[in-house]
């Protein structure tokens, strides 16, 4: 399956206004903290990215992951209603293909997404903030790293999407994993490997969980793979059964 074909579904779902409206809500988000509670920030002795992660970060992860899961759940919609999922796995093709298209394609809208809240965060730190040289380069930073975080829950909201025919269990299971990664404790490096919990963790600000940033994304780049790996063996296990 290309690329170009799964867009082209995707343009009868609302799937990309859906991100683009969300990513507008999510990059609006620091904008409208800070306006209206201007004192409470820039007057902290931190730089201006410390402070705008530790205070708006949290909301903005809690907000695409929901578009992740969201967004998942509507691709595999399209397969599974009218029984065209079981179909396709009865021909002589691959849908790993299909599978990886569609990662692809959430992935960079989730990309989309991230680069408007940075674009959020840059506005506010010039306009309420005094900035350094080096801003630019620890927003890059910044976004890499939670770019890298996403990574593992965009492929498991994935893989569950695509084992579910209903697409309202599939959201309901990623949104209880969801909640469940709110509750987890913060100060934990073994919770904090959690697939969901792991975009609440940031390079400034807070919280912060005690062990190197490498560490996490080493563990991050792991559960890719993992997953990737399962959806395969999951796909041939599919396949063998239709």
């Amino acid at each position: 399956m290309s690329l170009t074909l799964e867009q082209r579904k995707l343009k009868r779902t609302g799937f990309f206004p859906a991100f683009f409206i969300g990513g507008l809500l999510a990059a609006s988000f620091p904008i409208l903290n800070t306006a209206v509670r201007p004192d409470q920030f820039i007057y902290q002795p931190l730089p201006a990215l410390d402070i705008l992660m530790d205070a708006n970060w949290q909301m903005i992860a809690m907000l695409n992951l929901s578009f992740l899961v969201v967004g998942s759940c509507i691709m595999y919609h399209t397969e599974f209603s009218g029984r065209a999922m079981q179909k396709m796995e009865a021909l002589p093709q691959r849908t790993g293909n299909l599978f990886a298209a569609k990662t692809i394609l959430l992935i960079a809208s989730l990309i989309f997404v991230l680069l408007l809240e940075m674009a959020s965060l840059a506005f506010c730190s010039y306009h309420w903030f005094s900035v350094d040289n080096g801003f630019w380069m620890d927003l890059l930073k910044t976004f890499g790293y939670e770019l890298a975080l996403f990574l593992p829950a965009s492929i498991l909201v994935m893989v569950i999407a695509s084992l579910c025919p209903n697409m309202w269990i599939s959201l309901g299971i990623s949104v209880i994993c969801l909640f469940v990664a709110t509750m987890l404790p913060t100060d934990s490096f073994i919770f904090s490997l959690f697939p969901f919990a792991m975009p609440f963790q940031t390079l400034t600000g807070a919280p912060k969980v005690s062990v190197a940033p490498i560490s996490v994304l080493m563990a991050a780049g792991g559960e890719t793979i993992l997953f990737g790996v399962a959806e395969a063996v999951l796909g041939k296990i599919r396949r063998n059964l239709a």
